[in-house]
């Protein structure tokens, strides 16, 4: 296995840079792992694929308006994109200027103070507040769109899902952006499915490409994630009477199979709490997910590989050559799939 083999050229116009409008409106690719043909609808026509008894499982986690800016004591900016809290004051943060090192003392935005404590890995750092900053960031925190969106974002909503509820994400679990409330509430009280709410606040390096030329030596940094003991419940319950376990988002399935480790006997998954490197490539053995819906991934990332290890890599990538050519829309903001 090489990291190359994940590799698929997409030309830069296939890059969506605006949200459709309504979410549901946006284009579904439907692939069937026990039929060749590929299917081309749109979303709101899931439930064309459902069944009475499946359970839809998202990710609740809502971005956080995590990139904020500050100056040195000369006056120079910096700007600090918040990755993971440590503790109450504590954050691991990207940063972006010179001279960042350790005892380095800051003024940010909002009114609030730092000090840089540590220096990790290449921009890393670890930055302590002189007070919580979460109270700051609905001020003076911007929303962290993803480099390859250009166009400024009108609505900062739109890039959180519907069903959004815990903060804690520097970046949104994108396949569930194509959900409304008005298709959920079709889906439930028209086609019978169910849905359970599972929590990973999602980090950075989920999205990165992978450097590693095996991407078996390529380390995942740890995200925290939650089923909680009534979505275990849930979980369990449609698996045990016959309904299909759909994650809703890549994140959900590394929540879904880190919580399949904690499942007791004849159990899809238990109770889980706490951080996650789950690294799922070709190979594994899902023990919870059954079904996904997801959107098109960056070329040799983590998740292109766990979307090609429910799939098969040959499969998945003749799928996204297809979109390509059909001129789907790729990555944050563009169009899903689905995988039955």
């Amino acid at each position: 296995m090489k990291t190359l083999d994940f590799d698929y050229h997409l030309p830069a116009e296939r890059i969506a840079q605006t949200p459709v409008e309504p979410r549901h409106n946006s284009r579904l690719l439907v692939l069937r792992r026990d039929a060749p043909e590929l299917e081309h609808t749109t979303f709101w026509h899931i439930s064309d694929y459902l069944r009475p008894g499946d359970l839809l499982v998202v990710n609740q986690t809502r971005v956080i308006p995590a990139r904020i800016f500050a100056r040195k004591p000369t006056g120079g900016q910096v700007e600090l994109l918040l990755l993971r809290r440590e503790d109450a004051l504590t954050w691991e943060a990207l940063v972006g200027g010179k001279r960042l090192t350790a005892g380095k003392r800051l003024d940010v935005d909002g009114g609030r103070t730092a000090e840089i404590v540590a220096e990790l890995e290449g921009s890393r750092r670890l930055v302590r507040f002189d007070a919580p900053v979460e109270a700051a960031l609905e001020a003076a925190g911007h929303m962290p769109l993803p480099p390859y969106i250009h166009e400024p974002l009108k609505d900062p909503e739109r890039y959180q899902t519907v069903y959004a509820r815990q903060p804690g994400s520097a970046a949104a679990p994108t396949a569930g952006l194509h959900f409304t409330h008005e298709l959920m509430e079709h889906l439930k009280q028209e086609r019978g499915v169910s849905f359970a709410s599972v929590t990973l606040h999602v980090g950075l390096d989920t999205f990165a490409p992978v450097t590693e030329e095996d991407p078996r030596e390529h380390k995942i940094h740890s995200e925290w994630c939650e089923v909680t003991p009534e979505a275990a419940e849930a979980i369990n319950r449609a698996r045990s009477s016959g309904g299909r376990i759909i994650a809703v988002g890549t994140t959900s399935v590394r929540t879904l199979e880190s919580a399949a480790q904690a499942a007791g006997p004849g159990r899809a998954v238990g109770a889980f709490a706490g951080p996650t490197q789950l690294f799922i490539l070709p190979g594994y053995t899902f023990r919870a997910v059954d079904a996904l819906v997801t959107n098109f991934h960056l070329p040799k990332s983590s998740l292109i590989m766990l979307v090609s290890a429910l799939v098969g890599r040959e499969r998945l990538l003749e799928a996204y050559r297809t979109a390509v050519e059909m001129e789907y829309r790729f990555y944050s903001f563009g169009d899903a799939m689905l995988i039955v």
